[in-house]
């Protein structure tokens, strides 16, 4: 039996004007049995016909099992934290114990994060491809392996390598835990809810700092200890990860209709009749509509990374500069910087979904931007100083882009295409990452510190322009319907007249 669906517009008998005002899909049978034609989703308007079916996902009677998808979810997003941002706590063990040249330091840091962009772009598409939960499980175990790995590192060398390895893990979580969490929660508190990852991220960043100063007390090998940490956590979260259902909404992409309706009613549902959902390729991102949303996420996203990035990685590196050589004070700055960013992330949770999600990217893109051109006018700052500014930054930061990346790159692309799209923009991020932890150091060494920062002040710019120019609105919008609207234009829109 061959099906084959297609989009197309309902048209009257009198004219050319499309009686619906947004697309349905038709499912056209032709087997055995004769051909027949049924209509999958009418979508009037706001597209209730297409997202009836899921309607139990946003009941409240799904409240714990949205609360443990989200902690599980988060689960994965702190080790993201921690384990990215710890490098920068045991940096200075390491550069002290193994001699590491200048040259080779960036790379250091950066390590994990060439990882991420392998990881992201591969694992995005496979999450497409093979479904969330398939993926939402095998990323931890590159966070259990390589974490150790990397805790059990004899050379520099061996460092690099296990960091690379432990970065695809890290990158395949951002598209995977946040698509798996966006197809499953309701749609008037998914911001809060994904919003939610992204403050997470911080509290894991947080609690590197935290660990390394209360690691410090062990000595030369404390570094050892600091990076291992997060594989007995992960070990931990693989297990409760087997208890979450495949997303529905994946399902019905891929035309697995029973499938995705055995998840529905698992979860509460009625007899329910899901309809096909369009599945994409992944190279559709780059068509109209959808290259628009590409373009922006990717766009804002890099900007924030080079900012952000050159500010957590080095800031235990740049504050014992002026600590007067005290790693404790250096650290503890650190910590205080950690914990301003983690307050601005929560403040970006809180107001997502009240205040939208265009004002607020636009607001924290806005007093970034102003905080880093004072960080580069300030002359020869003393500590103190050096940690508000670095706070105050940190906390603008997070409060938009910080947690917005993974609203954005989980709302304005269709199912289809969802976990690919986001692990791209969570790619190029990684461009702007590295190209922050590369060049930064360099910068600093022939410029000085304040004329470094303005390379901040350039990427925090740019991603205000990108957000004036493209931010969308999309709070509280069905996942449905921003997919609807986001479908590209190869699609076919078949006038029966024509």
């Amino acid at each position: 039996m061959r099906r084959e669906i297609f989009r197309t517009r309902l048209y009257s008998h009198s004219n050319e004007t499309p009686r619906t005002s947004a697309p349905i899909d038709l499912l056209i049978v032709d087997g055995a049995g004769g051909a027949g034609l049924r209509c999958l989703a009418q979508r009037y308007g706001k597209g209730r016909g297409c997202c009836m079916a899921f309607d139990i996902l946003e009941s409240a009677e799904l409240r714990s099992f949205h609360r443990r998808i989200t902690i599980l979810s988060a689960a994965g997003v702190f080790l993201d934290g921690f384990d990215l941002t710890v490098i920068a706590v045991a940096l200075p063990f390491l550069i002290r114990q193994w001699s590491i040249p200048p040259d080779l330091i960036g790379v250091v840091a950066a390590s994990a994060i060439f990882g991420m962009l392998v990881g992201s772009l591969i694992f995005g598409h496979l999450t497409d491809r093979l479904g969330r939960k398939a993926m939402y499980m095998f990323d931890l175990v590159f966070f259990v392996v390589f974490a150790a790995l990397t805790a059990l590192s004899q050379n520099i060398w061996e460092l690099l390598i296990f960091r690379f390895l432990l970065g695809i893990g890290i990158g395949a979580d951002y598209p995977i835990s946040t698509t798996l969490l966006a197809e499953f929660v309701p749609a008037k508190t998914r911001g809060m809810f994904v919003a939610l990852l992204g403050a997470t991220w911080f509290f894991g960043a947080m609690c590197a700092y935290i660990a390394g100063y209360l690691l410090l007390p062990l000595g030369p090998d404390a570094w050892r200890w600091m990076l291992g940490i997060g594989a007995i956590i992960a070990l931990i979260v693989i297990f409760f990860r087997a208890t979450i259902p495949e997303s529905p909404r994946w399902f019905a992409s891929r035309g697995r209709i029973d499938e995705a309706n055995a998840v529905l009613r698992h979860l509460g549902a009625a007899q329910v009749s899901v309809p096909n959902i369009s599945s994409h390729g992944w190279i559709e991102m780059f068509y109209k509509p959808v290259l628009r949303m590409t373009v922006f996420v990717s766009g804002f996203w890099f900007c924030y990374d080079v900012a952000f990035y050159g500010i957590a990685i080095y800031t235990p590196t740049i504050l014992k500069a002026f600590s007067l050589g005290s790693s404790g004070a250096a650290y503890l700055g650190s910590a205080i910087v950690s914990l301003l960013g983690l307050v601005g992330a929560m403040i970006g949770v809180a107001l997502v979904d009240r205040w939208g999600r265009r004002p607020l990217i636009i607001f924290a893109f806005a007093g970034l931007t102003l905080l880093v051109v004072v960080l580069a006018l300030v002359p020869k700052p003393v500590l103190a100083v050096l940690v508000v500014l670095f706070g105050l930054a940190t906390l603008f930061a997070n409060m938009g882009p910080g947690v917005l990346d993974f609203v954005y790159a989980t709302e304005v692309f269709p199912t289809g295409l969802r976990a690919s799209a986001a692990g791209f923009a969570t790619s190029v991020s990684r461009v702007g990452a590295i190209l922050s932890i590369l060049v930064f150091p360099g910068l600093v060494h022939s410029w000085g510190l304040q004329k470094a920062l303005w390379l901040f002040v350039a990427a925090s710019f740019a991603g205000l322009v990108i957000c004036l120019l493209l931010a969308p609105e999309t709070k509280r919008q069905n996942l449905d319907d921003l997919s609807e609207i986001q479908q590209p234009a190869r699609e076919s829109l078949i006038n029966p007249h024509a």
